[in-house]
């Protein structure tokens, strides 16, 4: 298979492009940071540098790609907003990463959607309460969420299948500025194997680990208002 993976140069991307690559697949990886590009080049995945965030780039960038047989939009950020003061300029920054750079994407791919192709963007089960701090981030992974169910109902006639990627706390460099506790925490191999396994499947929605998503998946059907006490409690507790 032809697959393109945004966000390759770290974290679950990287390790998706090298099990892909394993498994015998053409891999193009998308990144920024070029030594670590060089690093995926020297295992066999053809690097793109491109700056997600500006669309001509990216429009030129991928041109001249060849038709995909998935494409798997990783790209993305991380800030979390202070309580006492909502910073818009970080509110733009995380949208911007999460959200505006899959748009620029898609505007330059779009043409490489081939029926029998598998769209898969990543999104984040952060989405599903009302987390302390993470109204920047957690929003911007809500509409990662409807994106791609709007997506699936559009590329339908296309014979493109879409998918939304949903994980948990995954060890990444990320995650690795968390000062907070992190539940049912797992390794980027163990995030790969799920995507991998998820998509082979057509799973339009693949939320892991399991555990973890089910236990949210549970809250998530509280009231609202008893949904936002827990996480205040939340907040409470990692702050004493």
């Amino acid at each position: 298979m032809n697959i393109l993976i945004t966000g390759a140069s770290s974290g679950i991307g990287k390790q998706l492009a090298l099990d892909y690559q394993k498994l015998g697949h053409t891999v193009w990886g998308q990144g920024r940071n070029q030594q670590r590009l060089q690093d995926l080049a020297e295992q066999g995945i053809t690097p793109l540098q491109v700056e997600l965030s500006e669309l001509e780039q990216v429009r030129s960038s991928f041109a001249d790609l060849p038709a995909m047989d998935l494409i798997v939009l990783c790209a993305g950020n991380c800030e979390y907003l202070d309580p006492q003061r909502f910073d818009a300029k970080l509110f733009e920054r995380v949208w911007q990463s999460n959200v505006l750079t899959i748009a620029n994407c898609l505007d330059a791919l779009w043409a490489n959607l081939k029926p029998g192709s598998q769209l898969a963007l990543v999104g984040s089960l952060a989405h599903l309460l009302p987390f302390s701090q993470a109204g920047a981030y957690g929003s911007s992974k809500a509409a990662v969420h409807y994106l791609t169910q709007a997506l699936g109902t559009d590329l339908g006639d296309k014979q493109v299948s879409v998918h939304c990627i949903q994980p948990g706390f995954v060890k990444t460099p990320l995650t690795d500025k968390n000062n907070f506790a992190m539940p049912s925490i797992i390794s980027p191999e163990q995030a790969s194997q799920a995507i991998i396994k998820g998509l082979n499947k057509g799973k339009t929605v693949i939320n892991f680990p399991s555990l973890f998503s089910g236990f949210l998946h549970i809250l998530n059907c509280l009231p609202y208002r008893w949904q936002q006490n827990i996480c205040r409690r939340l907040a409470h507790k990692e702050g004493a």
